[in-house]
């Protein structure tokens, strides 16, 4: 597992954290950098899933809730993953979420806010477990962001929820399973994730190896890179590092 370290570090500019947990040992594998503190971009929407199936979990709200005023963000694949949801204008409130995920959706993830009690109400929640995320309406937002390590409790709590309350948390997986982001070399059953990423920001969340075989859980980010419209440098190490990590899930 060092070596998944020792590719990232070869990131010589910003700052990069990975957590890595072990579902078959039940800890942690690699903690680096753990506190960093990362712009959530798209992940955030893992955390917004992560709310709505705890208040479904305490009945303030059921998955069968019919979400209104559905309206899907053209610059994202909801056309390629859902092309027969494209002219509904509601939708229960698991599809929605699942389509947030999947999709990377800020509107359908803005019209489960709002139909849930709004942003505040969404923070104050999502605070209660993890107090270094807070999460805005725009993805792009600077304070759109968490700890490396809240974010992988946050994957590991969906993942040990699954296990143990598939019908719960069943929409939340099935966005991660869905959504596009595949890496060569690894199968993309074998990757079930959320990417983020800003112009200087990279993030990816999510689960890595047979899903019924012990998988790792992992959170991985970097800040302050150089400009990735124009340098991969960071990109490319970082999918380096995923290889890395997967061939050492395949011979454990």
């Amino acid at each position: 597992m060092n070596k998944v370290i020792d590719k990232l570090k070869e990131i010589d500019t910003g700052e990069v954290g990975i957590e890595i947990y072990s579902s078959k040992e039940q800890r942690n594998n690699i903690s680096f950098n753990g506190e960093l503190i990362v712009p959530l971009a798209s992940a955030a929407k893992v955390a917004i899933g992560f709310c709505v199936a705890k208040w479904v979990e305490e009945e303030l709200f059921i998955w069968d809730d019919l979400v209104e005023g559905v309206m899907f963000n053209p610059k994202e694949d909801s056309k390629e993953l859902y092309p027969h949801l494209q002219n509904r204008k509601s939708l229960p409130l698991r599809e929605a979420v699942e389509v947030m995920i999947a999709c990377h959706d800020s509107s359908v993830a803005k019209c489960i806010v709002n139909f849930c009690g709004g942003w505040k109400k969404l923070n104050k929640s999502i605070q209660s477990y993890f107090p270094t995320i807070n999460i805005t309406e725009n993805a792009r937002d600077i304070e759109n962001k968490g700890q490396l390590n809240s974010l992988l409790e946050i994957m590991i709590h969906i993942f040990q929820g699954y296990k143990t309350q598939p019908l719960l948390w069943t929409p939340i997986i099935n966005g991660l399973v869905r959504q596009k982001g595949d890496i060569n070399h690894i199968p993309t059953h074998h990757l079930n994730h959320m990417t983020g990423g800003l112009e200087n920001v990279v993030i990816d969340v999510g689960i890595i190896g047979d899903f019924n075989e012990n998988p790792f859980i992992y959170a991985l980010g970097a800040i302050n890179i150089p400009n990735r419209f124009n340098n991969q440098v960071a990109d490319n190490k970082i999918i380096e590092a995923m290889r890395i990590f997967k061939a050492v899930d395949s011979v454990e």
